[in-house]
């Protein structure tokens, strides 16, 4: 099968590899689609390594058909379409046991400690196939459309996390695919305004299109002057960090209202520090939290909210990817030139 193999930091090499060979507690899956996500950009410019091996396959948002199936796996059969929970929790945990299983101590995931989604197939181990991370795709659903399942899961996380309610005023930082969810999943819980933050005229659009009442160009509008605008002079009830911009904190916490919420979504390179200053936290009552990856129910809300075409998926993809583009796939993700990259196979 082609795969495209992770070498290490800047280098991913298309190559032919043996097809995975699965045992009687796995499942074999055709790739039909799979997306590229900031993390794979951070990933392949060596800025996360924790759980990725050298070489490796990397790529954790995926949907596809069942090509095999193990012999002891139940309820699943050969030509069924399913999507992947890349997060694979312990159950058994501390955190499992009580309610946070998508920060599992003894977590692993498709895409780091096991080979993902850049390739022709992808081996599901038997311990994420009894954890239940294979789910059916409704047969209305495009493999197009289901491949943004599992980044909306974790929007929909980072949405509870932010506690974002109905009449809230929300700040959106950052226009790319994740930003957009953020925009759409905010104006389904009742938001009364959704203010987006993008330098990028294109994203800016896709963000309109996506809901948002407003899209500003930081550069050459205030976006702090908008957002009291809209919010009485208050400031905002909830800002939502799309983006791992360290020097954007400060500004954001800014942004708030006393007792606003302030919910650090994306990803940042490890290491590399924000500077806030307490005072705004302590004598504003802001909460500052953040949000790691997604939980299985996260994983079927945000299928059932594609199913029944509650969230616009053309404005969160760029398609026409194959795997011979891979790296311009990254590239364009990295640049912003597309949205999110959707190879197709």
């Amino acid at each position: 099968m082609k795969a495209a193999i992770f070498l290490g930091p800047n280098e991913i090499r298309l190559e032919e590899v043996n097809k995975p060979l699965i045992n009687e507690h796995e499942v074999l899956v055709r790739v039909n689609a799979s997306a590229v996500c900031g993390t794979d950009v951070r990933i392949f410019e060596g800025k996360k390594t924790k759980g990725i091996r050298t070489p490796s396959i990397i790529g954790h948002e995926l949907v596809g058909t069942i090509e095999e199936v193990g012999a002891q796996v139940k309820g699943f059969f050969a030509g069924d379409r399913v999507g992947v929970m890349p997060v694979i929790p312990c159950r058994k945990c501390y955190y499992c046991l009580n309610g946070r299983e998508n920060v599992c101590a003894n977590r692993t995931a498709i895409g780091y400690e096991y080979d993902g989604g850049f390739a022709e197939y992808v081996k599901i181990p038997g311990i994420a196939v009894e954890a239940g991370n294979l789910v059916k795709i409704p047969d209305h659903v495009s493999f197009e459309q289901a491949v943004v399942t599992e980044p909306l899961a974790c929007c929909i996380n980072g949405q509870r996390k932010a506690n974002v309610k109905m009449g809230d005023v929300v700040v959106v930082i950052g226009g790319g695919p994740i930003g957009l969810m953020h925009v759409q999943l905010a104006k389904i819980a009742g938001a009364k305004s959704v203010i987006l933050s993008e330098p990028i005229e294109h994203r800016r659009e896709k963000a309109l299109l996506a809901g948002a009442n407003y899209a500003v160009n930081p550069d050459s509008e205030s976006l702090h002057d908008i957002v009291l605008g809209e919010s009485d002079g208050h400031g905002a009830d909830v800002v939502i960090m799309a983006i791992g911009v360290p020097f954007l904190v400060k500004p954001s916490v800014n942004l708030l209202k006393k007792g606003g919420t302030l919910n650090l979504f994306a990803g940042f390179t490890n290491g590399v520090l924000s500077e806030i200053d307490p005072n705004i936290i302590h004598y504003n009552e802001v909460n500052v939290n953040g949000t790691s990856a997604l939980t299985r129910a996260d994983y079927y809300k945000s299928l059932s909210l594609i199913a029944s075409g509650q969230i616009n998926t053309e404005v969160l993809t760029t398609t026409g990817y194959t795997l011979d583009d891979i790296e311009q796939a990254i590239m364009d993700v990295r640049n912003g030139n597309g949205m999110k990259s959707v190879i197709t196979l």
